[in-house]
């Protein structure tokens, strides 16, 4: 397998149904401070490949920082030569990334390879899960020089629902769960209306944003954040990006809302909210019918839902979030989530216990959470 690699602009990134590679995603956090990079990436193993993917720049302490690759590369060797893929890759990338770099984190969209293992479902048909983190480094760093760890944490979801858009609408609502088809039907009778904000209205939704963070213990984004990424189209580049706020309401009052990103080939749900009151106007069931209807219209193939639990495990944190998404038809995905490759051992070991600090405390946080969040 031989990888040759060249820096490229942002701005050029090749169009490509990963919001998070796109030149929008890159304007997004230089506008947010981050610094970010692009390359070209040709893989020669069974074929000539061509692809590209960003880097995003975040700082660790005074001289040292990482680099962040969200939901990329694209690029995907056959799964036998996932580590060594990686491996060749980062080495590559070493001395174009500087000497502060101290590790690179790749937040792989491929799909996971013990999700294609029989042995790893039940007799139901579901998935059992991923296997424990050693097996999973071993399995990763076959015929590489081991240097290959998987994070502490995934930055993105990397199990989530992915809606097929091809159908007509009403193929669509035949396919969901009974139950939030039911949903989804009460809210509009009931007079839940679903209409696209802006900026002006980006106050009132971030409100509902913050009680619904707190809610489940969740590290909100700060409201710059969300203003950017609403105001950001990177229309002029090769990969443009449209925002959209929508925003549930009956009689006037907001009852959930979202921020939905639509590239030319899927919509991905980026941020949601929602409020405790009024629950049984299904609020929540509207928007993701109405985000449905607004991507095919769009042209979309496909919606990410972007984030549920690895299986419907009532214990998981994420259960009721994996129970009402899994209810609108689409089909799991089960990525590789997020690996480290070190270029500093000493600074990577330091910053992989202060994130295994930080999980640890925010498991405590999410147990302390009321239980009907």
């Amino acid at each position: 397998m031989k990888i040759a690699i060249a820096r490229k602009h942002a701005d050029h990134l090749v169009p490509t149904p990963i919001v998070h590679q796109t030149a929008f995603w890159g304007r997004v956090h230089r506008r947010l401070g981050f610094s970010v990079d692009a390359f070209d990436v040709e893989l020669s193993a069974a074929g000539t490949q061509d692809g590209d993917f960003l880097v995003v720049r975040a700082p660790l302490s005074a001289g040292a920082d990482y680099a962040y690759v969200p939901f990329g590369p694209e690029l995907a060797p056959p799964s036998d030569d996932m580590g060594r893929f990686l491996e060749q890759l980062s080495v590559e990338l070493q001395p174009m990334l500087g000497p502060t770099c101290a590790f690179i984190r790749w937040d792989l969209p491929w799909e996971a390879v013990h999700a294609r293992d029989a042995a790893n479902f039940d007799d139901s048909g579901a998935w059992r899960g991923p296997p424990a983190k050693e097996l999973r480094e071993l399995r990763m760093n076959i015929g590489t020089t081991g240097n290959l760890w998987k994070a502490p944490r995934d930055l993105l979801a990397p199990d989530t629902v992915i809606v097929d858009l091809l159908e007509t609408e009403d193929v669509l609502l035949a396919r969901m769960h009974p139950k939030t088809r039911y949903n989804v039907r009460l809210a509009e009778r009931r007079g839940v209306v679903v209409t696209e904000g802006n900026l002006a209205d980006l106050r009132d939704w971030y409100a509902m944003y913050l009680e619904t963070t707190a809610r489940h213990a969740i590290e909100p984004m700060s409201f710059g954040h969300a203003e950017v990424m609403l105001g950001e189209r990177a229309d002029d580049t090769a990969s443009p990006t449209t925002t959209k706020l929508l925003l549930a309401r009956h009689d006037g009052r907001l009852l959930a809302g979202m921020l939905l990103a639509l590239t030319p080939a899927r919509a991905s749900y980026l941020y949601g909210a929602s409020t405790r009151a009024h629950r049984e106007l299904m609020g929540s069931y509207a928007l993701q019918w109405a985000a449905i209807r607004t991507a095919k219209a769009h042209g979309c193939r496909e919606y990410d839902l972007l984030g549920a639990a690895p299986r419907g495990d009532a214990a998981h944190p994420l259960a009721g979030v994996h129970r009402f998404k899994a209810g609108f038809g689409g089909r799991l995905l089960h990525r590789e989530g997020c690996w480290d490759f070190p270029f500093d051992g000493a600074t990577y070991r330091s910053w992989y216990l202060f994130e295994q600090a930080r999980i640890a405390a925010s498991i405590t946080r999410r147990a302390d959470a009321p239980r009907d969040a």
